[in-house]
């Protein structure tokens, strides 16, 4: 793997925030802009989604970044949760259920996909490098 210096360099965090836009695109149609509640919600967990990554990324150390992306791909779950609500609602139509669950399925696999190099790799994080910065 190569070494990433920042979390914006990180692909499962560039797929996230593409989650995130798609899923702020929906939330433009006008039925699901007078659903307030949903639509905090979903807004939430797809920007939590990418957030924790960052989150825990910045943190410095592997266990916490581990840590975070639990966090992170529990958002992603909870993004697929509401889209099914958005669906049952009429929100959003087959097409679009489909499309943006399958971005959040993916999202959600290279999280584990991380999580499990991380959780094997003898690096414990750039906080312990003599070389990283205060």
């Amino acid at each position: 793997m190569a070494t990433i210096k920042n979390f914006e360099d990180l692909e499962v965090w560039q797929k996230a925030r593409v989650l995130c836009k798609k899923v702020f695109e929906l939330m433009q149609k006008e039925s699901f802009s007078r659903d307030y509640e949903l639509k905090n919600q979903i807004s939430r967990s797809s920007g939590s989604t990418m957030d924790n990554i960052a989150e825990g990324f910045e943190r410095g150390g592997n266990r916490e970044f581990i840590q975070f992306l639990g966090f992170a791909k529990g958002s992603a779950g909870e993004v697929r949760s509401q889209l099914y609500r958005a669906l049952d609602r009429s929100h959003i139509n087959e097409t679009e259920f489909k499309e943006t669950y399958a971005l959040t399925d993916e999202v959600g696999k290279m999280i584990s996909g991380l999580t499990k190099y991380l959780l094997k790799s003898d690096i414990k994080g750039h906080k312990f490098n003599n070389d990283s910065k205060p």
